[in-house]
């Protein structure tokens, strides 16, 4: 992964009438990751993924993608991104081939068509090409979607609630699809949901949006040294322990085939197992509450 900066917000505030919906907003993204821009609806993910497009303007504060105004120089900057929103904002009236080939001429590629019909095959839609948009199901758009933003072969990606709507196998193929786009071809990619299970293992940073401000950022471990406040490791064993503790450890759970220990630390994990395992077997060990759904609850709860 580089360290070049590719996009910068420094004290970014925008508002709409009266109503203020992001609240001086500054982070970096740096080429090659993926970032997860996280917050429920109305947090102002849209809006911070419009003001960086330049699509719209900021009351105060400036935006620099590649180094240069996102304003300014917006028609520059959209030749090297690619964005894919909720909409997808397709053609319904077009075919699928129609619609990618217009967007190509749009960015003027020298053949279009080979690159179309890569796109085609790539997302598995070669059988529905002919086929008019508004006819298709909310993941063939989705994956049509995806071919558009990408028909240019941009340098950053921008994906605003990319699976909404999409069943479990076709959220799974899109964000697979995604990570390989990164590691293959080392696009940049800001990701913003409100679906933080789906996208845990996915980016290499998060950035957690309440209210149009910035609470916290950071990669998974990060958050995690900070705010995991307990320890508990669930270990899968046939031991049966009788009490509220053992081995010197406090139990706070027992079911069939299962112990939920409390520990005080990290540390105490190898020392945990090692006692486990001269005591009977142990087939497997999680530590609870470090999923970044939890992780993002407690953030939440030491702003508010």
């Amino acid at each position: 992964m580089e360290d070049k900066v590719v996009i910068k917000l420094d004290g970014v505030t925008k508002a709409f009438g009266s109503m203020t919906v992001i609240k001086d907003l500054s982070f970096t993204i740096r080429a090659g990751e993926i970032v997860g821009l996280l917050g429920p609806n109305g947090s102002g993910k849209t809006t911070t993924v419009r003001l960086i497009n330049g699509v719209i303007a900021p009351n105060t504060g400036s935006i620099e993608v590649f180094g240069r105004s996102s304003l300014a120089e917006s028609d520059s900057i959209r030749a090297r991104t690619g964005v894919l929103t909720e909409t997808a904002g397709l053609y319904g009236e077009m075919t699928a081939r129609e619609n990618l080939a217009f967007f190509a001429k749009l960015y003027g590629l020298r053949d279009p068509q080979h690159r179309v019909e890569e796109l085609l095959e790539t997302f598995g839609l070669c059988e529905h090409k002919y086929r008019k948009v508004g006819a298709f199901s909310t993941g063939m758009r989705k994956r049509l979607g995806i071919a558009k933003a990408l028909v240019h072969r941009p340098d950053v990606l921008f994906l605003d609630e990319p699976t909404t709507g999409l069943d479990p196998e076709a959220s799974r193929d899109l964000l697979s699809y995604i990570e390989d786009l990164n590691k293959n071809e080392g696009v940049t990619i800001l990701l913003a949901t409100h679906l933080l299970k789906q996208v845990q293992d996915l980016c290499h940073r998060f950035l957690f949006l309440h209210e149009g401000r910035l609470i916290e950022a950071g990669t998974l471990r990060e958050l995690e040294d900070k705010y995991l406040r307990s320890f508990q490791v669930k270990v899968e064993t046939d031991l049966v322990p009788k009490g509220s503790s053992y081995l010197g450890f406090s139990l706070y759970d027992k079911m069939p085939g299962f112990l939920i220990f409390n520990l005080q630390s990290k540390e105490q994990i190898p020392i945990l197992l090692s006692k486990l395992l001269q005591a009977g077997p142990v087939y497997s060990a999680e530590i609870l509450g470090r999923d970044l759904e939890t992780l993002y609850f407690n953030i939440r709860g030491e702003v508010q």
